[in-house]
């Protein structure tokens, strides 16, 4: 019956995986990211701009933020120092519940402040729908959550965003204090070929 499961969890990677081409729409094989390449001398710059919502939740049986690690000093630390988050966050169109969903932040963020809250994240945006659908961006960077605006950068992207580079603005929209839930409002803005 576990060789049974392992089986099914294998057909079915398999199947997502060889879908993803059909659903991004580019090509992602090394031939076509190597002729890509050769072209991209000839290319021009192009600078996109995005705006969505980021919901991290904490609380609840469909919590998207889980901890993962913690110092033994965490809960004496006025900032958390050492509390260590995996997420996998939607991305919506709006701060309503019931806005469209864009994508998804996968990823891990830390407490990195020993004094004041600062949250030093690595993820990825993963656009799911319009036509970015397929495509990635690579945050990695700082981000001093109680600042009324916070500015991380881009580093990287794939599909339509490969060779990325840009900024991220983050904003809180939205804080209960209670459950430690957080929407935020992100205005990206990047440049790539």
């Amino acid at each position: 019956m576990i060789m049974m499961g392992k089986v099914c969890a294998i057909l079915l990677l398999c199947l997502v995986v060889i879908a993803m081409p059909m659903v991004q729409g580019i090509d992602e094989s090394p031939q076509a990211v190597a002729e890509w390449f050769e072209h991209l001398p000839k290319m021009e710059e192009k600078v996109t701009k995005l705006h969505f919502y980021f919901y991290d939740q904490l609380s609840g049986k469909n919590a998207t933020a889980v901890t993962v690690a913690q110092a033994n000093t965490t809960f004496q630390s006025p900032s958390l120092f050492g509390l260590v988050f995996v997420i996998d966050n939607a991305l919506k169109t709006g701060p309503e519940p019931d806005s469209t969903t864009v994508g998804r932040a996968q990823g891990m963020y830390a407490s990195g402040g020993l004094k004041e809250p600062v949250a030093v994240m690595t993820l990825d945006f993963v656009f799911t729908s319009g036509e970015y659908n397929g495509s990635t961006l690579s945050m990695s960077g700082r981000n001093p959550i109680l600042d009324p605006y916070r500015e991380m950068p881009i580093v990287r992207g794939s599909s339509v965003f490969r060779l990325a580079r840009g900024i991220a603005t983050a904003k809180t929209y939205l804080f209960n204090t209670t459950t430690g839930d957080a929407i935020v409002e992100y205005n990206v803005i990047v440049l790539h070929y």
